[in-house]
């Protein structure tokens, strides 16, 4: 995820979190595209005084929920204007940190090892997984989970593809594959995977959310 401009206009475009959910929660964590749907942080299967880190982190909302579950969390996003806008809603969290930085970058320049590592809708979805795997790996302690969502593929469309967002000439594509694909791509880089594609909440709405789950 490089392509600044983009996700800068896109923070400045999308509709930001609520301020409480359905529940009257405060902070929550949502892999899914809508609201009130889908599993929550226990995925990451982590603890108190676990190290998390979000690539491609947007405004904070699910990391800030980690952080109130007594996690040390990183945050890292390519664009200034969605970490201004975290900063701005989660700053008085002092168990967060937030990297202005592209995935791949930080990644390779850092020495910080994670219990977990996830993306939603984020890097793992706009990263090439040949480069981004290998540093998700080196970067997790021995049973470290590295999760991550998004849209699933368009059928017949797998691979590198278009990006989602058209915001610019420069923006990043995207790598999407079929969940037993997914577990595939895992298993080459050291990991054991599953994945699944949650289905969409009662409605109208048709479309899943991809879920994928990995341990070191």
């Amino acid at each position: 995820m490089t392509d600044t401009i983009a996700w800068d206009v896109y923070a400045k475009s999308s509709k930001q979190r609520r301020q409480v959910n359905a529940a009257g929660q405060t902070t929550w964590f949502n892999w899914t595209q809508y609201p009130d749907h889908g599993p929550g942080a226990e995925i990451l299967d982590i603890g108190l005084g676990s190290a998390v880190l979000e690539l491609g982190c947007g405004t904070g909302g699910n990391l800030a929920h980690l952080a109130t579950l007594g996690t040390c969390a990183i945050g890292v996003d390519v664009s200034p204007a969605q970490l201004a806008i975290a900063k701005d809603r989660w700053g008085y969290m002092s168990s967060l940190e937030w990297e202005h930085a592209e995935a791949v970058a930080y990644l390779t320049q850092t020495g910080e090892e994670f219990d977990a590592v996830f993306s939603v809708f984020g890097a793992a979805w706009f990263t090439d997984p040949d480069v981004l795997l290998p540093l998700v790996r080196k970067r997790l302690r021995p049973g470290g989970v590295f999760a991550f969502s998004h849209r699933p593929a368009i059928e017949g469309c797998y691979g590198r593809q278009a990006a989602f967002i058209n915001r610019s000439e420069n923006e990043d594509p995207r790598w999407d594959y079929e969940p037993d694909r997914w577990v595939g791509i895992l298993a080459e880089h050291g990991f054991t995977a599953t994945a699944e594609v949650l289905p969409a909440p009662p409605g109208d709405r048709t479309v899943g959310t991809l879920l994928v789950h990995a341990q070191a």
